[in-house]
């Protein structure tokens, strides 16, 4: 898969067979759509302003009450100098949008991920200088603070993204090839997909879309058609490097989630095991591919070929289903698993860790 950035340089993401949990990644390969690069209190969203009203409306109608909240973010960075010169400082493009009437934009980590200055433009062509609260490389959510007046900051509102059905119309807006303010319209072509975050790690409940995204569409928004945001543009299924139909956005439950931690405290940390995992061949389950050494899962005797077939109780019928059990504790939480070793049952009990970065 590739990331929509665009800085007119596809951000590839490695591809492994196995998951890891904690540490994992997917066997698709995406490309980030751009020029591109949780639960916690923050300031408080509720005085956001309606996108839309509780009818459903047409593309051009939801253009019109959420593209003022839609811009485009240009990010300046060193670059690297070879034996051969070079160096100096180089440009990126992608996408986001006002989150709140703080300043906050919702956008993609990979399109502010190295940024030493952040530059906000708004649909009306005005240019704000902006700066990076936090991201998160596990969940491609990164949010920015832009100083720009209360009168340009009007908040799209984000829809429970558990409510989206595979069918469901969608609009996308975002700044393609630097073609700010472009809207695309498609319907969701799939659910509960599982994408590469930029540090490898996967990211499930991607929600797959037809609707036209490309380089520089990354961190943009993913609408319903009430005007609510229900994911952010983040990749593309692409062997051209160009959109063909095939489009990920990270679901807005999640994004929410992260970014009220962000706002809140600057970082987010992921629960960590430490293995990678496929689904069972025998049985429902999630088998232990790898146990990596040093972590968790090592340290408390979990061995390769382990069959994880429940998680403090609750059954574990896949691979993704341990991953997203993992992924709802916190670091430090002791979890009991119960494994299949060699015919036998048995139970061990893991002190979980923090998530590396990378």
């Amino acid at each position: 898969m590739q990331l929509f950035k665009n800085p007119r340089i596809a951000v590839a993401t490695a591809a492994t067979s196995a998951a890891l949990v904690g540490a994992g990644a997917v066997a698709a390969v995406s490309v980030a759509l751009d020029n591109d690069s949780v639960a916690s209190p923050q300031v408080a969203v509720t005085d956001a302003t309606p996108a839309a009203s509780s009818d459903s409306s047409t593309v051009g109608e939801i253009y019109k009450r959420s593209s003022a909240a839609v811009v485009e973010i240009t990010v300046g960075s060193q670059a690297e100098s070879t034996p051969f010169g070079g160096g100096g400082t180089q440009q990126a493009q992608g996408s986001g949008f006002v989150y709140d009437t703080e300043g906050h934009v919702i956008t993609n980590q990979h399109v502010v991920d190295g940024a030493e200055t952040v530059s906000v433009k708004f649909a009306n062509g005005k240019t704000y200088t902006a700066k990076v609260v936090g991201g998160d490389p596990s969940t491609d959510i990164a949010v920015i603070d832009v100083d720009a007046p209360a009168s340009e900051l009007k908040p799209l509102r984000l829809s429970d993204s558990s409510d989206v059905e595979v069918g469901d119309g969608v609009v996308a807006i975002g700044s393609p090839y630097g073609l700010e303010q472009t809207v695309t319209a498609g319907i969701v072509s799939a659910l509960h997909r599982q994408i590469t975050a930029p540090n490898s790690f996967s990211i499930d409940d991607a929600i797959q879309t037809d609707a036209a995204i490309n380089h520089g569409n990354s961190g943009g928004p993913l609408l319903d058609m009430d005007g609510e945001v229900i994911g952010v543009n983040s990749q593309i299924e692409s062997e051209s490097g160009g959109n063909v139909g095939i489009g990920f956005a990270v679901p807005s439950n999640t994004v929410e989630k992260i970014a009220d931690a962000l706002i809140s405290d600057g970082s987010v940390e992921h629960a960590y095991l430490g293995v990678a995992i496929d689904d069972s061949d025998d049985a429902a389950g999630a088998t232990l591919a790898e146990v990596r050494s040093g972590t968790p899962a090592a340290e408390a005797g979990l061995q390769q070929g382990d069959v994880v077939t429940e998680l403090d109780g609750e059954s574990v019928d896949s691979a993704d289903e341990l991953r997203r059990l993992v992924d709802s504790k916190s670091p430090g939480d002791k979890v009991e698993l119960t494994i299949e070793r060699d015919g036998d049952t048995q139970t061990v009990e893991v002190t979980l860790g923090t998530r590396p970065s990378a």
